[in-house]
């Protein structure tokens, strides 16, 4: 059983911060990826960014110049740095984590955190 668990949504002006974590628990293998989607009003869900566990990292094209993902590795936490964030920003900012549960596993299982709100409002 794997839980992911965030924290540090709320709610921001426009051109503000947020920091958001994401820490896992339970037992695995490997952690291949973890990072973050969002899904705004009326949206699909979309990659934010995410970090393999290589250390390199993906981004959304239109969000590498104002947000940043880093992991501890050590303890299973993924954080996302958010500056400059616009009203387009507003958003449910899901964790997720791509998991090797068993050496003998066949392939990653796709983990999801319950999701946390970010508002970027005047």
């Amino acid at each position: 059983q794997v839980q992911l668990v965030e924290s540090g949504g709320g709610l921001v002006h426009p051109g503000g911060s947020l920091k958001l974590s994401c820490a896992a628990s339970g037992t695995w293998f490997e952690i291949k990826s973890m990072g973050w989607y969002r899904q705004g009003p009326g949206k699909e869900r979309e990659l934010v960014a995410t970090m393999f566990s290589t250390g390199n990292a993906k981004y959304a094209d239109s969000l590498s110049d104002r947000f940043a993902v880093t992991r501890d590795f050590a303890q299973n936490t993924v954080y996302l740095q958010m500056n400059g964030l616009e009203p387009e920003d507003t958003a449910v900012y899901y964790c997720h984590a791509d998991i090797v549960p068993t050496y003998y596993s066949p392939g990653t299982y796709y983990y999801w955190g319950q999701g946390t709100q970010v508002t970027v409002s005047s």
